[in-house]
């Protein structure tokens, strides 16, 4: 498996695995809330690819998992008293890491987490922060089971979900 950052001309792939993503789960309760062209919207995965912070796994030829890694976070993780004291730029933070169901159970989203924590430790970070949907078990499970330390249940804002409880994780490098 290789992970690799996408280029710009791969935007519409990259766009299509996540709209290919979000059908494919959105019969799961308590999967991400996310919906088409709001997370991830356009803007932000060209952005994202733009600074080289888009990465993608390919099979055949096909994305089957992405993921953003970079140092913006959503306004409450500014409120909330992380266990690491770093700056921002000591900070990445994990978006939008998925991988399609048809390829579950492969290892590719441990895989991914790997490479951000592989990444993030030659980049010179103190710390990986994300969050998870609450009862998105098997991301609780994935992130858990990688040493990430749940912190705390913060309630927070996305354009996709609105107002919902998320569950805050850190991993100390």
């Amino acid at each position: 498996m290789i992970i690799k950052k996408a280029d710009l001309d791969q935007y519409p792939a990259v766009r299509a695995f996540y709209h290919s993503l979000i059908d494919a789960i959105a019969e799961i309760p308590n999967t991400v809330g996310w919906k088409k062209d709001i997370y991830p919207s356009p803007e932000f995965l060209k952005d994202s690819i733009r600074k080289g912070e888009l990465f993608i796994v390919e099979e055949d030829g096909e994305i089957v998992g992405a993921m953003i890694m970079n140092h913006d976070c959503n306004e409450g993780y500014r409120a909330f008293q992380w266990s690491t004291e770093a700056e921002p730029e000591e900070i990445s933070v994990i978006h939008a890491l998925g991988v399609h169901p048809r390829h579950a159970r492969k290892g590719y989203a441990k895989e991914m987490v790997e490479y951000a924590i592989k990444t993030a430790r030659e980049d010179h970070q103190k710390v990986i922060r994300l969050d998870v949907l609450k009862g998105n078990v098997p991301a609780e499970k994935l992130y858990s089971g990688l040493g990430f330390q749940c912190l705390h249940t913060l309630t927070m804002f996305y354009e996709d979900t609105g107002w919902k409880e998320f569950e805050l994780y850190e991993y100390q490098l």
